[in-house]
């Protein structure tokens, strides 16, 4: 026989690491109605040691893993199962999570494994974003089978898989050289990964067997002003369902789209507005309809002159702030100044605007240069709210 490297396990059972099935079972059975959660209530712990060492040492490959690698060789090997954490940690003084692959991860509360969560784009346009918005949502999940209460089966009729033992996962060990070992993991064929077989004659009729069925759940979807591209939308425990299995939680991820006229960054808004060159030299007034429908008038007085590129800010009438949304950014305007073909303007144009006497003067003077760059200062609009 080879040497045992570890001998926690036999120790718990009270056998050598040369007894026989028989002996181990026979240890078990003492042991387990001595220390039994219902004649003896204060002996929870030691009843779960005693149960995991049986475990161990009962199955061929975790007995190999644990006679030759001890500790190391159960924790590498996936040893143990849900809801064996916490007595791992108790008798060697580290969890089997994180060392398990393919066995999900614990729940908040440390106590089922949890399931995956079900993420989902949800598309928003600007409007809903700065109106708010509340849409229903129809989604397809895994819900436990009612028929067979997501047994699969009559009771009794699901047996756990002889094939991998209940693991789902074939394990194969190859030893490269003394001391290292390759471990090879692969889906059981027999049960589909399941750990569970369930024979054709006492599978459940609804569910084929599969325990569970599909559903079609409609969810009641709050966008609340000013939430962003990426913000996410949870909804607790409403994921896939699956026997022995916390569900996940569905999460919506907003998807915000373009919108025609503006430009989101943060909380302010921005847009780009054409102007005629009389506009800009002589003052404008125009109509703009905002996210919510009202009617902005932005007005430019006379004798101010809007230079080609320049950028006018629009105070509070950005973007509302989440959680606080009659707290809003700025509206900021880029002017494209539209000059005329050869750049010339009729004098008649300019006689709108333009007092007469200064007509001749201004006429005179069109082919000299422009002015220097526009000014980097943002100035303020005058605004006029609102004509609905």
């Amino acid at each position: 026989m080879a040497t045992v490297v570890d001998t926690k396990l036999y120790d718990i059972l009270g056998v050598s690491p040369s007894a026989t099935e028989n002996e181990l079972k026979k240890s078990y059975r003492k042991l387990a109605k001595e220390y039994h959660p219902d004649k003896n209530p204060n002996a929870g712990d030691k009843f779960k040691e005693i149960s995991f060492a049986y475990e161990v040492l009962t199955n061929p490959e975790k007995k190999e893993l644990y006679d030759r690698y001890g500790e190391q060789g159960l924790r590498e090997g996936g040893g143990g199962g849900p809801g064996m954490d916490d007595i791992f940690s108790h008798i060697f003084g580290g969890g089997l999570f994180g060392f398990m692959g393919g066995q999900g991860s614990r729940s908040r509360n440390g106590g089922r494994r949890r399931g995956e969560d079900m993420v989902h784009p949800l598309k928003v346009s600007l409007e809903d974003v700065y109106n708010g918005k509340t849409t229903k949502l129809q989604l397809s999940k895994n819900v436990l089978c009612s028929t067979c209460s997501g047994q699969g089966g009559k009771t009794g009729a699901v047996q756990k898989c002889t094939t991998c033992r209940g693991r789902g996962m074939r394990i194969m060990i190859r030893q490269l050289a003394p001391g290292m070992v390759q471990q090879m993991q692969s889906v059981c064929t027999d049960c589909n990964g399941e750990g569970e077989v369930i024979s054709e004659k006492d599978r459940c009729k609804k569910c084929e067997g599969k325990k569970v069925v599909k559903e079609v759940k409609i969810l009641e979807v709050h966008v609340d002003k000013g939430m962003k591209h990426g913000q996410k939308i949870t909804f607790g425990g409403e994921a896939d369902q699956a026997p022995g299995v916390e569900p996940g939680d569905i999460v919506l991820v907003l998807q915000e789209k373009e919108n025609e006229t503006f430009r989101r960054d943060g909380n302010d808004l921005f847009m780009n507005h054409k102007l005629g060159l009389v506009e800009a030299l002589c003052g404008f007034q125009f109509m703009l309809k905002h996210l919510d429908e009202r009617q902005l008038v932005v007005k430019y007085p006379p004798g101010k002159v809007i230079e080609p590129g320049s950028v006018r800010v629009v105070r509070g009438e950005g973007m509302p702030q989440y959680r606080n949304p009659f707290e809003k950014g700025d509206l900021y305007i880029k002017f494209d100044v539209q000059f005329p073909d050869n750049n010339w303007i009729s004098p008649e144009k300019l006689v709108v605007c333009i007092p007469s006497s200064s007509l001749w003067f201004i006429v005179v003077n069109t082919q000299t240069p422009r002015t220097a760059a526009a000014k980097s200062q943002i100035k303020n609009l005058e605004l006029s709210i609102p004509v609905i």
